[in-house]
């Protein structure tokens, strides 16, 4: 009897084609969907095979034979991707929920490595701009707020004006998790200039069209009525000052001129008294000296001499009188 020996080369080669033969393929290996929908996973098997389970949710869901013979629970479901091929098995969730978030694996009964995808699952919850529409006069500080409630990741936040992207700069969002579930704040701030449509988005990578809602801002021009009567009233405030101003300046005015008028009167006074001194001093009858009917002529040289030496006398007094008004005079017309 011979016996043959195969050499190792060959046995490697062997278990190695053997092992690429029989290998399971599952796609997708990470899949994301939102909340609610469908995802399919599909599993190729190289080789032969009998039965092909399919665990989520941490236990086993759904059993399947090659003979298309298949055991499930509510909400999953396989059948060949072709009614002729049954190396391809389309396995599907319905109506997924956050419980189904989680590993999902294939499991090929025989010499096949089980294959384990992972599976998350996104939330989308409600969005609105708090306050509605508003109204505001023009350069005026306006202010919007919008809330996104019940969001899985949180989700990211945007505005828009006419259908453009605002600046970032204008806007600050926060986000906190209550109940398994991201509630988010975004707060824009600008100041209005025109007529325009304020729109809040919020999106997460399974959203096709970002969640939104809008808003009409309208833009008046500034109230000058207001504006009017802010100036009336400072200018009224300015007007009464100057009243007062003017009323204290007059009064001290007029009791100025009229103690110069009653200085005037007192000097005045004076005046005419001394001119009425001077006049009476110089008027031909008191320079003549008054008759005395008691006077006697006396033809003694001795009486003469008396005689003339009491008129010399009195003209004498008669002529420094007369300076001393002119002088006064004279004083007063200088102080005028």
């Amino acid at each position: 009897m011979v016996l043959w020996k195969i050499p190792p080369v060959l046995l490697c080669m062997s278990v190695l084609l053997r092992s690429v033969e029989m290998e399971v393929q599952l796609e997708p290996m990470n899949a994301t969907v939102l909340l609610g929908s469908d995802i399919q996973f599909y599993a190729r098997v190289q080789g032969s095979w009998d039965i092909m389970t399919w665990q989520a949710r941490g236990f086993q869901v759904l059993t399947i034979r090659k003979n298309g013979e298949v055991t499930s629970e509510n909400g999953f479901s396989a059948v060949f991707c072709q009614d002729t091929e049954t190396s391809c098995v389309q396995f599907t969730i319905y109506n997924i929920s956050r419980a189904d978030a989680g590993p999902v694996s294939c499991i090929v009964q025989g010499s096949y490595a089980p294959q384990t995808a992972y599976l998350s699952v996104q939330e989308s919850g409600t969005l609105r701009i708090l306050g509605g529409n508003q109204t505001v006069n023009q350069v005026q500080q306006v202010r919007f707020q919008c809330v996104a409630a019940g969001w899985y990741p949180a989700p990211s936040i945007s505005w828009s004006e006419n259908g453009q992207a605002v600046d970032s700069s204008l806007f600050n969002t926060s986000s906190s998790i209550s109940g398994g579930v991201y509630n988010s704040t975004s707060i824009l701030s600008f100041s209005a200039s025109s007529s325009t449509t304020i729109k809040c988005l919020a999106s997460i990578s399974t959203l096709q069209e970002p969640l939104s809602d809008a808003v009409f801002l309208t833009v008046v021009p500034p109230d000058w009525t207001v504006l009017v009567a802010v100036v009336v009233s400072f200018g009224s405030c300015a007007l009464l000052v100057l009243l007062i101003v003017g009323i204290v300046f007059y009064n001290k005015r007029r009791k100025s001129k009229q103690l110069n008028y009653t200085d005037e009167m007192s000097f005045g006074s004076r005046k005419v008294r001394t001119q009425s001194h001077i006049s009476s001093i110089t008027s031909p009858e008191n320079r003549r000296g008054r008759d005395n009917p008691s006077f006697q002529v006396h033809t003694a040289e001795s009486g003469d001499v008396s005689t003339n030496q009491h008129s010399s006398s009195n003209d004498a007094q008669v002529k420094d009188l007369v300076k001393q008004a002119q002088s006064m005079k004279h004083r007063h017309v200088t102080i005028v």
